[in-house]
């Protein structure tokens, strides 16, 4: 299934800071934040998508916010590990077992419309 995606507009009062550039081996694990401010942390989806160099984006799946409940895309369900502590207000995501093949720039995104039945949709 392909995925795309554009960005629409900016919110200059909607902020999801993520974390610093990282270098890791094979065999290590990784955990990336992405702090979020400037919303309700209780009613919208969290996006995490990755870039390889010089391919496209890579839809690694969704939460919803303030209720830790993680969908994948079926590639990215044995390794990765999707989490929240809304207390922080802050996503995670945490890659096992790393291959030379997990070596992409990482992005959280927020999508502007709240809950619905199917985020991809």
């Amino acid at each position: 299934m392909k995925q795309t995606w554009s960005l629409v507009g900016v919110w200059s009062q909607i902020k999801l800071d993520q974390s610093p550039n990282v270098v890791k081996r094979p065999g290590e694990t990784v955990k990336m934040s992405c702090v979020i401010s400037g919303f309700d942390m209780t009613d919208h989806y969290i996006h995490w998508i990755r870039q390889k160099p010089g391919r496209a984006l890579e839809w690694i799946g969704w939460m919803s916010t303030g209720r830790n409940s993680p969908s994948y895309s079926s590639s990215f369900q044995d390794r990765f590990l999707m989490t929240e502590v809304e207390s922080s207000s802050s996503q995670y995501l945490e890659i096992s077992s790393l291959t030379a093949e997990d070596s992409a720039v990482y992005f959280c995104a927020r999508e502007k419309t709240q809950y619905k039945t199917n985020p991809t949709n």
